[in-house]
């Protein structure tokens, strides 16, 4: 490729040898990307990636946010296909999000073309006829969901065997957005189920944007064949970021392990979402600028703050229709002056063109999600990558400054797939049964090829699914049973290939027109005067309820309308993150440029809450009348942990939070000290309300106290509360 040039540092030999690799793509491919997408030379991820994938590796490949993971996946699996003659859908493409596989299908598909392939989609949306064709021609590259392709396995439409048969590789995008989530159990689960139907081993390439351990995630991406296949991380010019547990972020390795990443960064206290609106209106004009919220009520409210700004305003969340987000999505990309305000749902890799800016609203609670966001930017030549924090409220600012911290000494949180994903062995259990109408009894374990904890663990699971009616047997085979068809039947099982729950929503309607959907608390809240609610940042009259099928109908009105989600899931900051803020308070300062309002709000949290709430020397509990509370800063998981574990001292009545957790108002020292000296290093699982058990999907395919373990499981920080007990703790008095 003319025009490339080599990297600096590197002798003819290695230059010669980076030709050579180039040689291995197929010359149709390099005769492309040089002609027709003009490019002088291959990104070094995209040369780094040709010699893996092209002899079947497994494979994740690590890039900033827009650093040509697609390409780097797309160039060396056709030119594999061409040299080695694959047939059919030999490449499945997955991602976590249908706008983000309708964002890439075009450019896949263009790719295809060129060595005369063809790329298609199939996801819920599709419609039949489109899925139609495709079980007519299939397409050589299939860009789908984990949800869509375990429908295709236990559909009765699709013969999965002529469809899928052929695959010899997987792409999986935004590997790490799987697999630190259940729809990573579900999406390696339904991969070892379509190597059972093909009798071979697929090639897995993930995607990932920065992480902090890369080749802990390759092993989880290979299930079970790691150890028995090779892989490799590819990641050129990436510096591997520090991801131990917690950090140690108090640890002076920490802070020297990669260097201050680059970007301009802001951080900014505005004490208010109404103040934000006002300076993003004033601020930046003319430029293209998206907004991150970390909540769907923060974006219809900074939403309708901005257009009564008569600012162009756009916004995007999981409560709009995909045809709002759509549109929004596309009158973003082609407009100039204008905002767009998103929850994370615009944070993975959705094109809405070039960004002159990124704004966030309060702090994200990962380095990796923030990393995302910041990865926004800069793409244009001569452009940097930039950020603008506006905290609203002072504790918002703090965890800001202390991410912000975390984030210069190059920290990256580990992906960490959530613990005992009991329930969706429920579920694959099902599932796979569905998938083969019926199963031999002591062969069940056999369809996921030994993968923990799918494999002869679950059988306790299988004993309670048979008991219950979920299955019945006879003559020694497995088939679904009439508690699964009663649960789970409806519209030919769907609800059984969705391993995630959303609460319950209503769909708001103006006219025939969808809107979105809110809370029904919206819809049952005692509130004088006419019944408005707010949507797609625009406010609206509800002008009649259909409580039977769960819709609402509405007219526009001028303002008064109220946003409102229920949080679904426990949420909490990490112990890194807690820390971190605690560094803030003890006088540490983030290096990013501070507005004269945050370093003025920061000062007084200093001055007035540190002193009742750290020390350097370890951690506090302080007395204030009869509230006693232990100041552990060690996040939400840590501290329902220690709760759980020191019962004798803890208040049993409290929902532990991020910084302390409280204890017995009669605590004295010699109390505490007697306690500590108990537990020694037994520490126990949280305590679990029974009805946190109900948000954990195919809870009811479990025994009870199999679902509370899971859940009990998922709330814990051993690692944490081993930490906050092996330090000094001092006891200070409001006397």
């Amino acid at each position: 490729m003319a025009g490339g040039e080599s990297p600096a540092g590197k002798g003819p030999e290695h230059v010669e040898a980076d030709a050579d690799v180039l040689d291995r793509l197929d010359p149709v491919v390099v005769h492309h990307v040089v002609n027709t997408l003009g490019w002088p030379d291959l990104r070094p991820l995209q040369r780094a990636a040709i010699t893996p994938l092209m002899e079947g590796r497994d494979a994740v490949l690590l890039a900033p946010t827009a650093g040509g993971k697609t390409e780097a996946a797309c160039f060396p699996l056709l030119s594999a296909m061409t040299e080695q003659r694959w047939t059919g859908t030999s490449v499945l493409y997955l991602c976590p999000l249908k706008a983000l596989l309708n964002n890439l299908v075009g450019r896949v598909d263009t790719y295809a073309q060129w060595l005369g392939r063809r790329a298609a989609i199939w996801h819920g949306d599709i419609k039949e006829s489109q899925r139609q064709r495709i079980r007519a021609e299939a397409p050589d590259i299939l860009l789908t969901t984990p949800e869509s392709l375990e429908a295709m396995l236990i559909g009765v439409k699709t013969d999965h065997v002529r469809l899928l048969g052929s695959v010899r590789a997987v792409v999986i995008d935004e590997v790490h957005a799987f697999a630190g989530d259940d729809r990573g159990w579900h999406l390696l689960a339904v991969l070892e189920r379509l190597e059972r139907v093909m009798g071979r081993p697929i090639q897995r390439v993930g995607l990932s944007a920065t992480v902090g351990n890369p080749t802990e995630l390759l092993h989880w991406l290979q299930g079970s064949g790691v150890g028995s296949r090779t892989g490799q991380v590819v990641a050129p010019g990436v510096q591997m970021p520090t991801a131990h547990h917690g950090g140690h972020p108090d640890t002076k390795a920490s802070t020297e392990s990669s260097g201050r990443p680059t970007g301009e960064v802001e951080l900014d206290y505005v004490g208010s979402l109404d103040n934000a609106a006002k300076l993003i209106a004033a601020l930046h004009r003319g430029e293209k600028r998206l907004v991150f919220c970390d909540s769907r009520r923060q974006v219809e409210e900074l939403g309708a703050a901005l257009r009564a700004r008569e600012v162009t305003v756009f916004l995007s969340h999981a409560s709009l229709s995909v045809d709002e987000r759509t549109r929004s999505e596309r009158a973003f990309a082609e407009a100039r002056d204008c905002v767009i305000v998103s929850t994370s749902t615009l944070e993975l890799g959705i094109d809405v063109g070039d960004l002159d800016r990124v704004i966030q609203i309060d702090s994200p609670t990962s380095v990796a999600s923030y990393l995302q966001r910041i990865g926004r930017t800069g793409r244009r030549t001569g452009t940097v990558r930039n950020c603008l924090f506006l905290a609203t409220r002072k504790e918002t600012l703090l965890q800001a400054a202390g991410l912000l911290l975390l984030w210069s000494r190059g920290w990256v949180e580990p992906v960490v797939p959530p613990p005992e994903p009991r329930h969706l062995v429920a579920q694959q259990l099902l599932a796979v049964i569905l998938q083969q109408h019926r199963l031999g009894d002591q062969v069940w374990d056999r369809q996921w090829n030994g993968l923990p904890p799918f494999d002869r663990s679950a059988a306790p699971i299988m004993r309670f699914l048979a008991e219950k009616g979920f299955l019945d047997s006879d003559g020694g085979m497995l088939f679904i049973g009439p508690e699964a068809e009663r649960r789970f039947g409806r519209r030919h099982f769907i609800e059984l290939t969705a391993s995630f729950t959303a609460p319950p929503q209503f769909t708001v309607l103006s006219g025939r027109t969808e809107i979105g959907r809110t809370d029904p608390s919206v819809l049952t809240e005692e509130r004088p005067g006419p019944r408005r609610l707010l949507l797609g940042g625009r406010s609206w009259l509800v002008t009649y309820i259909d409580w039977l099928r769960r819709r609402a109908f509405v007219e526009p009105t001028d303002g008064g309308g109220i946003a409102k989600w229920m949080n679904g899931g426990v949420t909490g900051l990490s112990y890194p993150l807690t820390r971190a803020m605690r560094q803030v308070l003890l006088g540490t300062d983030p290096p990013v440029s501070l507005t004269r309002r945050a370093v003025a709000c920061l000062a007084e949290q200093r001055e007035s809450d540190a002193p009742g709430a750290v020390h350097p020397g370890g951690t506090l509990i302080t007395r204030v009348g009869s509230d006693v509370r232990w100041w552990t800063w060690a996040g939400y998981r840590a501290n329902a942990t220690l709760a759980a574990t020191l019962p004798s001292v803890s208040d049993p009545l409290q929902r532990p939070t991020d910084c302390w957790l409280r204890l017995r108002e009669n605590l004295a020292p010699a109390d505490w000290h007697a306690a500590r000296g108990e537990v020694g290093e037994n520490l126990v699982l949280p305590d679990v309300d029974r009805r946190a058990v109900r948000g954990l999907k195919f809870s009811a395919a479990l025994p009870e106290r199999i679902a509370v373990a899971t859940v009990a499981a998922r709330l814990a920080d051993f690692e944490g509360a081993r930490s906050v007990l092996g330090e000094p703790v001092r006891f200070q008095c409001d006397g």
